[in-house]
């Protein structure tokens, strides 16, 4: 917990890691010289997790503990060589391990506290994890998307260009402008009030109940190819031309794996969340306390 809860601080505190990625490219060839130097290879010798790599003070440093490090570094530090990165982490954790000894028996009230919130914030991230991983399976999003897509009926979607204007009597002079053949996009260019103007008034693709009802009406009775309106909504006065229709079709699993897996996610965390609760002792003894306490920082004090 002390590498994840003060990894950043770690950094900006410690300068072994920010030097070594600072001067990569002399490191390495210095330990590229070294090698050539030195005809041997190097020994290797069996390791584990609790391999001790470092003591401080009597406080073992382990090449989990580098392993743990290694795997939370920025995407700049992951670049650097093995041998570059394997000294610098090494430095920043005995490094760490110094400062933190220097901190001994002068931790504040505030310090333990925030510590504590730090950890128990990131056991319950795990916890957390831990359900969604097991919830956002291949099988689960094949299953899901199956049940959402069971009774799937394609509908009709259109697409449509209009031009929004004020007052019918301008929409009525545009469509007769229209019905003259002059040009719809340079029109709605120069009479459009509504944001699509600068596209020529085109709404590209869309279904009927994404639409105001009196707009969406209009469009599905027209034919396509034709202009009809002016129609009137909250809006104004549109003058619509009807460019397409089409059925719609279904996502493919593929389209709808982002969305299923939050689904999936939420609900796992959840239920996962009501059954802890469900099976757990939980009292709150907040009678007479005023929730503006929690601004008062002179009790940490």
């Amino acid at each position: 917990m002390w590498l994840s809860a003060t990894l950043a601080a770690a950094l900006a505190a410690g300068p072994a890691l920010a030097e070594t990625a600072a001067k990569p490219a002399a490191t390495a060839d210095t330990s590229a010289s070294d090698t050539k130097a030195d005809s041997k290879p190097a020994e290797t010798r069996k390791v584990a997790a609790d391999t001790v790599v470092a003591s401080v003070n009597g406080t073992d440093i382990t090449l989990g503990d580098m392993i743990a490090l290694r795997s939370q570094l920025p995407a700049q530090y992951q670049q650097l060589p093995d041998e570059v990165l394997f000294k610098g982490i090494l430095d920043q954790l005995v490094q760490q391990t110094l400062l933190q000894q220097s901190m001994k028996g002068k931790l504040t009230k505030r310090d333990k506290l925030a510590l504590a919130n730090s950890e128990r914030a990131f056991v319950a991230s795990l916890a957390l994890r831990q359900a969604e991983k097991a919830a956002v399976t291949p099988e689960a999003l094949k299953a899901a998307y199956d049940a959402k897509y069971a009774h799937f009926t394609p509908a009709t979607e259109y697409h449509a260009a209009h031009i929004l204007v004020k007052s019918e009597k301008l929409a009525k002079e545009i469509k007769a402008k229209l019905e003259k053949g002059a040009d719809f996009a340079t029109l709605a260019k120069k009479y459009s009030t509504d944001g699509s103007a600068q596209n020529g008034g085109d709404l590209g693709w869309f279904q009927p109940d994404q639409m105001v009802k009196p707009f969406a009406e209009a469009v599905e009775k027209a034919k396509v190819g034709t202009i009809v309106g002016p129609v009137k909504t909250q809006f104004g006065w549109h003058v619509i031309k009807v460019e397409g229709s089409r059925p719609t079709k279904k996502p493919t699993l593929a389209q709808e794996t982002p969305e299923l897996s939050q689904e999936l996610a939420k609900k796992a965390v959840t239920e996962r969340l009501a059954k802890l609760k469900d099976g757990a002792k939980v009292t709150e003894d907040i009678k007479g306390i005023d929730p503006s306490v929690l601004k008062n920082q002179t009790l940490l004090q």
